[in-house]
């Protein structure tokens, strides 16, 4: 049974409110007006999430059967390219689990590289996508069949697709032959697609027991839709959303069970609410040593994901939401809250408006593949660049930072985006915590352009309170796209050139950080930024 221990405020007038219009019930009856009038349309096609435990069964007998003969064939390496609600979710169920994925959710030439690199004799790849044109997982298909000819395996047979019915990509699978065809329930967004096809596929294929998932939802699934105040996603929708001003969620899990949660609750909080000029902005931390953690900040709400919530008494000025349950339950509980703050805060949850906006300026900068953009100068082995009057009168990394950070409001966030390696350059996370000691600001970190597709959009579309630094690499080697006039280091470059672009467009101060030397570089920062601190204050 899931717990939502609330402290730090006084919710019980709002979740009377949430009872007396009967929002849980509502949601669970998959009422498309939930949310106002304009958001009905896109809603009447996204609230089948809420009852994937019970839709979701018939795929159980589907993927164990496969995966059976996936084993007989030796073949027990699965890559699952998938970007944003694709990924997150099969990485949070998996590492719980304690199975091996390869989560391939980067354009990184290096990280591309390695996966090719592995086994193929014993891969198959499992490629998510609604549509099949998402220009990620496309591009990784390619380099993956190209790779599989090459080592002289036939490659079709290697190839287990994710996809919405009706799509192009489910063609493409029945005229390309590839080993296995799923197709997810079209009625249910990416990022509440954790007990659909594209989270339960890859998981279930690399080892995960799906079923137990399904089953921990189900449990839960009935306190879910009361209308009670006994309610737990009626009491974390409030806790997420109805305290004027408290508009940043710092989430962080202490001795649960399930690994990885902040950053798959990350997604789905900041592509459902950051819209319209307001949101909830989510960021995710490693334990709870965060600087964030220990503000009193008077636009903080602390998440906190715990073994036992009841066992556990937050003593907080700051309004804390402390959560407890299984895996399955969790993720149902967190959708439902989201759902629920939507409604409070007076948006649709279910859109993205502002995602497409950085895909357009990415393809744009292919198609015209212009030279970069001229250093403002170079410090070390990092060029610097800046938006618009940003680096005026400034010659060092220093001081292009503290005058970044001097755009920080009071009630502001630091974006960190890092288009880099994120098994290689993983030690960046050590900026993380510095930068929000250093400002006494809350500040998010992101692997590009994984963070496109989730925190994406609350930059572009949330409370335009943001700062922002970004950063990116020269790579050792490049990788090519078969058939596509370019390589996936130019995709990324151009993937953080249209991000940088829109951001600054938008009037967002954008910090671009450009490394010759990828782990020099990062030395550097992690030098500037942290100096020799190495206690273990979460990233």
């Amino acid at each position: 049974m899931v717990t939502v221990v609330p402290s730090g405020g006084d919710w019980s007038a709002t979740v009377e409110k949430l009872v007396a219009d009967k929002i849980a019930s509502r949601i669970a009856a998959k009422d498309a007006t939930t949310w106002g009038s304009e958001a009905e349309a896109e809603s009447s096609i996204r609230l089948n999430w809420v009852d994937l435990h019970e839709t979701s069964r018939p795929l159980l007998a589907e993927i164990e059967a496969l995966q059976a003969d996936l084993r007989a064939e030796g073949l027990d390496r699965i890559v699952l390219c998938g970007m944003g609600g694709s990924s997150l979710a099969p990485e949070v169920i998996t590492r719980t689990a304690g199975v091996e994925l390869v989560v391939l959710d980067s354009t990184n030439p290096s990280v591309i590289a390695r996966a090719l690199a592995g086994d193929l004799q014993r891969t198959v790849i499992v490629v998510s996508s609604k549509s099949g044109g998402t220009v990620e997982t496309d591009s990784q298909r390619r380099a993956f069949i190209q790779a599989f000819t090459e080592a002289g395996i036939d490659a079709a047979s290697r190839v287990v697709v994710v996809t919405d019915p009706g799509s192009p990509f489910e063609k493409l699978s029945a005229d390309e032959g590839y080993r296995k065809t799923f197709l997810a329930d079209p009625n249910v967004g990416g990022r509440y697609s954790a007990l659909t096809a594209f989270g339960l596929v890859p998981s279930a294929l690399a080892g995960a027991d799906v079923a137990e998932l399904l089953d921990q939802a189900a449990e839960v699934a009935p306190a879910l839709q009361a209308d009670s105040p006994d309610n737990p996603a009626l009491v974390l929708g409030a806790v997420l959303a109805a305290s004027p001003g408290r508009d940043k969620v710092i989430l962080a899990a202490d001795g649960s069970p399930i690994v990885g949660f902040p950053d798959w609750a990350e997604q789905l909080i900041a592509e459902s609410t950051g819209k319209n000029g307001t949101g909830v902005l989510p960021v995710a931390v490693k334990g709870l040593h965060a600087p964030e953690l220990h503000s009193s900040a008077a636009d903080l709400t602390h998440g906190l994901l715990v073994a036992d919530a009841k066992a556990t008494a937050p003593a907080s000025d700051v309004p804390v939401a402390v959560t407890s349950g299984s895996l399955g339950a969790q993720l149902l509980l967190w959708e439902t809250a989201t759902a629920v703050a939507g409604y409070l805060l007076g948006i649709n949850p279910f859109d993205q408006p502002d995602v497409e906006a950085a895909k357009n300026a990415a393809r744009a900068l292919l198609d015209a593949q212009p030279e970069p953009e001229v250093a403002a100068f170079t410090d070390g082995v990092i060029e610097v660049r800046g938006s618009e009057g940003l680096l005026d009168s400034v010659d060092s990394l220093e001081g292009a930072l503290e005058t970044l950070l001097g755009k920080l409001a009071d009630d502001g966030y630091l974006a960190v985006m890092a288009y880099l390696d994120s098994e290689r350059d993983d030690n960046l996370h050590a900026i993380r915590p510095a930068l929000a000691a250093k400002t006494g600001r809350p500040v998010t970190f992101g692997w590009g352009p994984r963070f496109l597709h989730s925190t994406g959009q609350y930059h572009k579309g949330g409370h335009p309170q943001g700062v922002f630094l970004q950063i990116t690499s020269q790579e050792p080697t490049d990788v090519e796209i078969p058939d596509r006039p370019f390589t996936f280091g130019t995709l990324i470059s151009a993937q953080a050139a249209g991000d940088a672009k829109v951001l600054a467009e938008r009037g967002r101060p954008v910090l671009r950080l450009h490394l010759t030397d990828p782990q020099g570089g990062v030395r550097q920062l992690i030098a500037l930024l942290h100096g020799h601190d190495k206690r273990e204050d979460g990233a």
